[in-house]
């Protein structure tokens, strides 16, 4: 049974203490500022106008939409797709993908990149971006969307989450964080119809700590930058749905993690009846139907009549608006903002297969010159795993050139990216599904080479038909100096990932490539997370480089780091396994006839807090590559111990704050109580930059069971010239050095010494300390 929240449990035993404000994005006095026209505009409204205002229109205006009111001046809502740009509309940038984001473990490239995506966004017309992602967080690797998201450590994901949201909203657009929670599998995420018998969604079975520790961990971050809006996902928690959730959205997320944007379904989400209104549900999408059946819904006209038979008071769809006006309001939506761009209906209608009247408008440019900064996240989030022989950067007097592969080239049927499983021969930008692109152009791996060739009086020579390579192979004369073979990785929303083994026959192409350019062969995966890598101990793969999704700019990056334009800092992420079977969270995927009974979906959550580098941490498992690795073309070391410069003395458990708002939960929890640092210096001879790694190792005599090895808990990217050496700083906050207490309902700091790591990766940490908060 779920316990009372923490703020109404802790009231009678905690004192109340004055603190800060907050140090969220939100500046509290223009909230309220905010709020109030919000309710001055509800003030006018009808019953009618405000069950319009929470459920969406599906005109096909944008891919969801709130219809303008235009006798008062409202002039609607556009809410577009996606996390690495606008899937519907031309004209428009693909991004690099979350984990690739990530994978730069670089703050300012985060924020550029969300800045950026709102910019195009606002010139379109869209209020709100449905993005970014912390659900699918990455509890397993075949998660089918787990690229859209990015790491499977929460921390890592919230420090991405808080710089993305912060970008896009100071650009005067609404983001939204997605999917809260559990929703960690696409294989029965929502109800299914399984011979001829409606079968429910999956159920995510999560225990207290974990959902707070690991789940929500980054959506707390979201909401402490000032998040918008949060949306719901398909699939059942603790086998209720998670868009009626009442523990998951009014306990946890609005009362617990002071939530004061608006919760918004899925895409269809909406289960039937008013559980979801009476569970915090704010705007029903696309409205006026759900999923679960395909029927009209408690929403839109029917919750004028609820509200007429006092099954639903007036004053709480007063609520529900007034949490969607006032985003709309702080963010000065109201005043100027871009018209709808026209040539989004078309591709909307186009996308459901429906006729479009009439010719196609030609859309808005917004593209600006985001290509250098796309390019630019790509090489920063590409990864350098194995460099034999110090074959990378390629040597300049190299003047013959192989690529090989099917990811090398231009897609065989043009740059069709949400339905690219199946296809051949093409270079994967992009995972699938509502959370891809729409780019006008693509530079592949090979177009990008044939210009280097050109410029550079090198031969190029390329065989990018896998089956050519497995079979009669095309005669190359001569054979080439150096021999770059590019692999991928699909995953789609709706899809799992059925193998780790990246695709179209790759172990025996990199085998068969590797045998005709012996220790001379260089290997490239496109991937949204790990691949398992049996070809990695090949003595005759010199080289291998984890390149991600990247974006349009594909080929550009890739080049600009294998010829050593850009040195390599890239870090993982995640975690890349020796074999599959060394990783849990495995996918629940129940098949014959017992796929029909709903209670069989159950997917338990019984590894807890081990997931990823964690799990690897507890079972004492060696990686192939390690959360955190990632080489360089130079080397760098640390030039000075990790010195603590101030620890502050603090109670178990923070009291209570009377702050305006409280964003993310208790503002004390968000405070600095360490802070420490260490020099690091590059000791070797090209410039460069790495990222050091803060992990923090908890008191194992006074914290639960079950717990952490070490958590990721501080990151800093910097830049060193050859011999030069810099101080790195990290600040811990309270709740960085907590863990959640089942019993007590909150955030407990524990007594003894608390170990603080750095150093390059998870397995490489060169220097440690103690501190101790609570006597």
């Amino acid at each position: 049974m779920y316990r009372l929240s923490l703020a109404s449990l802790l009231s009678f035993v905690l004192p109340v203490a004055a603190g800060p404000e907050s140090s969220s994005a939100i500046d509290p006095s223009q909230w309220l500022n905010a709020r109030g026209k919000a309710d001055s505009l509800i003030s006018k409204m009808t019953p009618k106008e405000k069950s319009l205002m929470v459920t969406g229109t599906f005109d096909g205006t944008c891919i969801e939409y709130i219809a303008p009111i235009k006798r008062l001046g409202f002039g609607g809502l556009c809410i577009q797709d996606g996390p690495i740009g606008l899937r519907l509309g031309d004209l428009v940038s693909v991004f690099p993908s979350g984990v690739t984001t990530a994978a730069t473990w670089d703050r300012q490239l985060m924020a550029l990149r969300g800045e950026a995506m709102a910019k195009e966004f606002k010139a379109k017309g869209a209020h709100v971006i449905l993005g970014p992602v912390a659900g699918a967080l990455g509890r397993s690797p075949h998660g089918g969307r787990n690229w859209e998201g990015f790491s499977p450590d929460p921390y890592l994901t919230g420090i991405a989450m808080d710089e993305t949201i912060r970008a896009i909203q100071d650009t005067g657009v609404q983001a939204t964080a997605k999917h809260l929670v559990g929703n960690e599998q696409e294989t029965q995420r929502k109800p299914t119809l399984i011979n001829g018998k409606m079968v429910d969604a999956v159920s995510s079975n999560i225990d207290d700590r974990t959902i707070h520790e690991l789940y929500m961990w980054p959506f707390a971050d979201a909401v402490h930058a000032g998040v918008a809006s949060v949306m719901c996902g398909y699939n059942r928690v603790n086998e209720t749905y998670s868009c009626e959730n009442k523990h998951l959205i009014n306990n946890l997320l609005k009362k617990e993690l002071g939530f004061e944007g608006y919760v918004m379904s899925d895409f269809l989400a909406t289960p039937p009846g008013l559980s979801p209104v009476k569970a915090g549900l704010d705007m029903n999408q696309p409205g006026p139907v759900n999923l679960i059946p395909l029927v009209e819904t408690y929403w839109g006209d029917n919750l004028v009549n609820c509200v007429k038979n006092k099954t639903l008071s007036e004053s709480d769809l007063d609520g529900m608006v007034r949490r969607i006006l006032t985003p709309y309001f702080y963010l000065g939506q109201d005043k100027g903002y871009p018209s709808v761009d026209p040539s989004s209906q078309p591709l909307v209608y186009n996308g459901f297969k429906y006729p479009y009247p009439g010719p196609s408008p030609v859309g808005r440019d917004v593209r600006g010159n985001h290509s250098a900064l796309i390019r630019d996240i790509a090489a920063a989030g590409t990864v350098l795993l194995k460099n034999e022989g110090s074959i990378l950067p390629l040597n300049k007097s190299l003047t013959n050139i192989g690529l090989f592969g099917n990811d090398a080239a231009d897609p065989s049927v043009g740059t069709l990216f949400s339905d690219h499983d199946g296809i051949d021969i093409g270079t994967l930008i992009s995972g699938g599904g509502s959370g891809s692109g729409r780019p006008s152009y693509v530079v592949s791996p090979l177009d990008a080479f044939k210009s280097y060739a050109k410029d550079n009086d090198k031969r190029l020579q390329y065989v990018t038909n896998n089956t050519a390579i497995l079979s009669s192979m095309p005669g190359l004369y001569p054979w080439p100096e150096v021999c770059i073979v590019f692999l991928k990785s699909f995953a789609t929303e709706g899809f799992d990932r059925k193998s780790l083994v990246a695709d179209d026959n790759s172990v025996q192409v990199v085998n068969s490539i590797a045998s005709r350019c012996p220790r001379r062969t260089i290997v490239v995966t496109h991937s949204g997370g790990p691949d398992v890598m049996p070809w990695a101990t090949n003595p005759n793969v010199s080289a291998i480089v984890a390149a991600h999704y990247p974006g349009q700019e594909s080929g550009n990056s890739i080049l600009d780091v294998l010829t050593g334009k850009v040195n390599p800092s890239g870090k993982l992420p995640y975690t890349i396994a020796k074999k599959e079977e060394d990783y849990n969270g495995k996918i629940i995927n129940i098949t014959g006839s017992a796929a029909e009974d709903a209670s069989n979906w159950q997917s338990d959550f019984t590894e807890g807090l081990f997931i990823d580098y964690r799990h690897f941490d507890n079972k004492g498992l060696d990686p192939l590559y390690e959360f955190g690795y990632g080489l360089s073309y130079t080397t760098f070391d640390i030039s000075s111990k990790l010195v603590v410069s101030s620890a502050n003395k603090i109670s178990a458990r923070a009291s209570l704050s009377n702050a305006t708002l409280a964003l993310g939960g208790n503002p004390h929890l968000w405070e600095t109580v360490v802070k420490c640092s260490v020099e690091v210096s590059n000791t070797g001879r090209v410039a460069g930059a790495t990222v050091m790694q803060l992990y923090a190792s908890l008191p194992k005599n006074h914290i639960p069971a079950n717990s952490p090895v070490q958590m990721l808990r501080g990151f800093e990217k910097v830049h060193l010239e050859p011999g030069e050496a810099k101080k790195v700083s990290f600040s811990l906050k309270r709740r960085d050095l907590s863990y959640w207490d089942v019993t007590a309902q909150d955030w407990v700091a524990p007594k003894g010494d608390i170990k603080l790591s750095v150093g390059f990766s998870s397995r490489d940490l060169r220097s440690s300390t103690t501190v101790q908060l609570v006597n």
